[in-house]
């Protein structure tokens, strides 16, 4: 997969308004994406979980995202955004990035918008997916699936009245991470930066006058509805009536409650994305590889502060990290984070993480310092520079366990560089803390030159 790199934010006019947009990346077809009800563009780079949903959206083409207008960096006229305004803010930043024609992405009401825009512009829509979308938001006489007034407005009125920017819609809205401390502190940001309580009340109240179905007959482009069944806001009926209204939709119902779509399972989301778009289910396993993690740290580095004092301690942690980072450079190793006076870099190959695991233990040791270290194979997602995966957590819980000077890996690592001019001593099978069931370990005790 291409890497992701976000351009600059910029601004397009659609009437007396400014939209903000970004294009990311470079692709077969253009993907517009519509974050439902609230957004912030820039923010949404500042997650790990979004910006996974992201990439994954970027291995189907360009993507093309907006705030749109009310919410985020888009302006924020007095009253909120109807349906028409919608669409035509999406002609104007189809037209500001040079697409003809281009798949549109909504959530909830912006899927209201991308409906509107493929049944009066069919000419600019390739294909439309839309999640957790409804004809009508509130039941009709003639449509008696749709969202309870009541609900909406008692959380309309609860981010009037004091709850916008704490996070406490947070449950209601993606529960499987709502007592997640990191996004709970992103998503009180999320809410202040991305809207006032005035405005994010009245987007909510609009929910309950979008009514598209006069529209569903004009819409010819090929549809993807996604829904969650387990939500909780959004009903399963309404979601399967707008699915069967469209001349060419295509309903899929995934477990989870959800409503946001980069939070839960989202690369079983986007499989069906992906192979609605491309016919194949190749992007969930492009940001996976199997690597070696090395974790190390240096031994009584409190009590060793404490004794030298700031000055000659950070002259000290200057001499460690430069060499490391000489061992890594030497060996192929990519420093992925550094923790005070800890590392953690992962490796295309165990021979080569265990070869500098040593050298660095070497070349502290000559300056007084002792490090003990951990090794382990895993795979593991790549996000941005960073990776993540019960492999990293394993690396490090190996690294606490050792001893001063020691070098320790697990048996999956022992067996992969069997043979490498390196003997282990087995240490029989452990637990490791936040580590489900028993995990064998090694001890390095004799290398006779580098793997």
């Amino acid at each position: 997969m291409t890497s992701v790199v976000t351009s600059e934010t910029r601004f397009v006019r659609s009437g007396d308004v400014d939209i903000a947009y970004q294009v990311v990346g470079q692709g077969e077809r253009d993907i517009v994406v519509g974050i439902g009800w609230v957004s912030h563009l820039e923010l949404l780079w500042e997650l790990p979980e979004t910006v996974h949903f992201l990439r994954r959206l970027q291995s189907c083409g360009r993507l093309i995202l907006h705030d749109a207008r009310g919410t985020g960096l888009s302006d924020r006229p007095a009253r909120p955004a109807t349906i028409d305004d919608l669409a035509e803010d999406l002609v104007a930043v189809l037209d500001a990035v040079g697409s003809e024609r281009a798949v549109i992405l909504g959530w909830v009401d912006k899927a209201a918008g991308a409906i509107a825009l493929a049944a009066r512009h069919p000419e600019r829509v390739e294909a439309l997916v839309l999640g957790e979308a409804l004809a009508t938001t509130v039941a009709r006489d003639d449509h008696p699936e749709g969202l309870d007034p009541a609900v909406i407005e008692n959380l309309a009125a609860a981010v009037e009245q004091g709850s916008w920017g704490t996070g406490a819609l947070l449950p209601a809205i993606a529960p499987s991470v709502a007592h997640d401390p990191r996004v709970a502190a992103w998503w009180r940001r999320w809410e202040r930066m991305s809207a006032t309580p005035n405005m994010a009340a009245g987007m909510l109240r609009t929910l309950l006058d979008l009514d598209v179905r006069a529209l569903l007959p004009a819409v010819t482009a090929p549809t993807l509805v996604l829904h969650r069944s387990e939500n909780m806001l959004v009903p399963s009926a309404a979601v399967r009536r707008l699915a069967h209204d469209l001349p060419d939709g295509r309903l899929v119902e995934l477990p989870g409650a959800d409503l946001a779509a980069f939070f839960g399972d989202t690369d079983a989301l986007l499989d069906e994305v992906e192979e609605f778009l491309t016919g194949t289910r190749t992007g969930a396993d492009a940001g996976r590889a199997v690597l070696t993690m090395l974790v190390t740290d240096v031994v009584g580095s409190t009590a060793l502060a404490a004794e030298l004092g700031d000055h000659r301690w950070n002259e000290l942690l200057d001499f460690h990290h430069r060499e490391v980072r000489a061992a890594l450079a030497r060996h192929g190793g990519s420093e992925i984070d550094t923790a005070g006076d800890g590392f953690l870099a992962v490796f295309a190959l165990p021979s080569r993480a265990l070869a500098c695991a040593r050298e660095a233990r070497e070349r502290l040791a000559a300056g007084g310092l002792t490090i003990r270290a951990g090794l382990h194979s895993a795979e593991v997602v790549h996000l941005g520079a960073g990776v993540r995966g019960l492999g990293v957590h394993v690396a490090a819980r190996v690294a606490a366990s050792a001893g001063p000077g020691e070098i320790r890996a697990t048996g999956t690592v022992a067996d992969l560089v069997a043979g490498a001019r390196a003997e282990f001593e087995e240490l029989g099978e452990a637990t490791l803390s936040g580590v489900p069931g028993l995990c064998r370990l090694t001890r390095l005790v004799d290398a006779r030159g580098d793997a």
